[in-house]
């Protein structure tokens, strides 16, 4: 089936431009959404999603499934299908409910890169077998602004309160578990994984493999403007601590080239569970 804005199909040879002119509501809710201040989201009861990541959870009713993730256009179509089937899967008949899209990212940047991911992720969703609703939709231009004279997003990060489903923008104090091993999968290539499981509410790493990242050393020899020109897509335009998160990262695969070995020894993932507290806690999986 198709994707559908408010029961009508999708057509999508239409701009961006064109397709909020016939659903201003669309616009209306970008700029809801673009307006609000940032709430910064403490760690307790938090689950971090990093690129290429996603987790399906539902609150304590089972009363709907929520999906977060985040696609860089890697493998768009096989992910979006990963998505969905793992949504499905949670329920028996999902004839009485319907799935329900908010896309909330990207922006203008120079190389067309945000508009082609958005294109191929409208595509990607129109392919499903089953009814996809878009309702929000706060993407490229509609979540785009002028600094200094050079296009950046307005939204760099969003959260989801499972309970009552508000979407918000978001900046974070914790970024892990495990922050620079899920960095490193990434920036090796790893492809979209489902990191928790919502029965047991456990938060599963690994186990990853990768190879020895070449010149490595070299990467790490360079300064931050040139890190920031060579490894990444849009430079002017990320974060303050992008070019310490790569640093961090690169020095994580110099001194992990073998995974295996020192991290994910007998091939066992690494797993977490909410404590107490409600912070992630390091399970002993031989004890499991």
């Amino acid at each position: 089936m198709p994707l559908f804005i408010r029961d009508e199909r999708i057509d999508l040879s239409l701009s961006v431009r064109q397709l909020v002119q016939r659903y201003p509501h669309l616009e209306e809710r970008a700029k809801a959404l673009t307006s609000q201040p940032a709430r910064t989201v403490e760690p307790k009861g938090f689950l971090y999603i990093q690129q290429r990541e996603f987790a399906v959870t539902t609150p304590n009713d089972s009363s709907g499934a929520t999906c977060l993730t985040h696609c860089d256009g890697s493998d768009t179509d096989t992910e979006v299908s990963m998505i969905i089937s793992s949504v499905k899967s949670f329920f028996r008949n999902t004839e009485d409910g319907r799935l329900e899209l908010h896309l909330v990212g990207g922006f203008n940047d120079d190389k067309g890169l945000s508009q082609d991911l958005t294109n191929h992720l409208l595509r990607a969703f129109d392919k499903q077998e089953d009814k996809v609703h878009l309702v929000t939709f706060c993407a490229t231009e509609l979540n785009d602004m002028v600094k200094n004279g050079i296009h950046v997003p307005i939204i760099y990060g969003i959260a989801v309160n499972v309970k009552t489903a508000e979407i918000f923008r978001a900046t974070f104090q914790d970024h892990g578990p495990d922050e620079d091993i899920r960095s490193a999968r990434t920036l090796t290539g790893g492809a979209m994984i489902n990191i928790y499981d919502a029965k047991t509410e456990w938060l599963y790493i690994g186990p990853y493999y990768w190879m020895p990242l070449q010149f490595v050393d070299f990467w790490l020899e360079q300064g931050d403007e040139q890190i920031l020109k060579k490894l990444s897509t849009s430079p002017l335009a990320e974060p303050p601590h992008f070019v310490t998160h790569i640093r961090s990262t690169l020095m994580f695969l110099k001194e992990h080239p073998f995974p295996e070995n020192t991290l994910f020894v007998n091939k066992k993932s690494r797993v977490y569970k909410k404590n107490e507290e409600g912070l992630w806690e390091r399970v002993l999986t031989d004890k499991m």
